[in-house]
């Protein structure tokens, strides 16, 4: 039987190519790097439903995806067979936020994304409500500060027609190669979590069949993990139909499944842990039911 690992890194690649694909055949796709048309709506968001920025998948799940990735994680671990509840999965989840926050958050100042923007060309820019850009120094991006007409007038040009009264914005780092965060994000956490049920299912060399049996909740613990996973794969879709360019969601692809790599490495750095080959599923008789 194939590790679940594999079908899952599998699955993962050909929904994010089928949905690329589809996104240059139909021209689907928004160029969120071109500081022209990104702060637009879609052009399909009127006929598209996940074409907008606003759709509750977008809004409540992706944005926070690591939020569910956690209280997944966490739901699985305690409530897992003690034989599996080892130090190895904390590590492991410990990586994947630490890579999480590296990446999209802090990296010895700003985020890798954001150093990969700048050194690709990338600008940091302000969007008016009245469509204009106002290009700004990219230390303002970098501290994701918020800049106000009254208090940062200074950099505004004085020809430029402002907002009527007090207006804030925050800066957004564009043009250069602007990294599919959303895709990146989507395959370490889908690969993260498939790499997490699969242990529900593991039975472990020498270990009692007490200690392989499914506590109480588990089974909902496992559904959970089961739904996000699936509503994942449905995110991973949309945002390869509508979002980035294909090279932008080709790198975040290829930067998740690095991602994933390096959660693999507690099973080979002495943790102690279940082994990375697929091991036997559990006899029914030891899942409570």
């Amino acid at each position: 039987m194939p590790d679940s690992r594999t079908v899952a890194l599998a699955a993962v690649t050909l929904v994010v190519f089928f949905g690329t694909l589809y996104s240059v055949g139909f021209d689907t796709y928004l160029d969120t790097s071109n500081p022209l048309i990104t702060a637009q709506p879609h052009h399909l968001h009127q006929t598209d439903y996940f074409a907008s920025k606003k759709n509750p998948l977008n809004v409540y799940f992706t944005k926070r995806l690591w939020a569910w990735t956690t209280a997944t994680f966490f739901s699985l671990f305690f409530t897992s067979p003690s034989a599996v509840r080892t130090r190895t999965r904390v590590a492991q989840y410990l990586i994947a936020t630490g890579v999480w926050l590296a990446f999209t958050s802090w990296f010895f100042g700003p985020p890798v994304f954001d150093r990969l923007t700048a050194s690709t060309g990338g600008e940091c820019v302000l969007h008016l409500p009245s469509g204009a850009v106002v290009p700004l120094p990219s230390e303002y991006c970098y501290t994701k500060s918020t800049i106000s007409t009254t208090t940062h007038i200074s950099l505004f040009p004085a020809t430029l027609l402002l907002p009527d009264g007090e207006w804030t914005g925050v800066p957004r780092l564009r043009k250069g190669h602007d990294v599919s965060g959303h895709i990146f994000l989507l395959t370490l956490s889908t690969l993260f979590l498939v790499d997490q049920l699969r242990l529900s299912f593991t039975s472990l060399p020498g270990a009692r069949p007490a200690d392989s049996r499914w506590p109480p909740y588990h089974k909902w613990a496992v559904s959970f993990g089961g739904v996000v996973t699936l509503v994942s794969f449905l995110a991973i879709y949309t945002t390869s139909v509508y979002f980035h360019t294909p090279s932008e969601k080709l790198t975040g692809y290829l930067m998740g499944v690095v991602a994933f790599g390096l959660t693999q490495a507690p099973y080979y750095l002495n943790y102690t842990g279940t082994p990375a080959a697929p091991a036997q599923q559990p006899r029914m008789s030891e899942v409570a039911s």
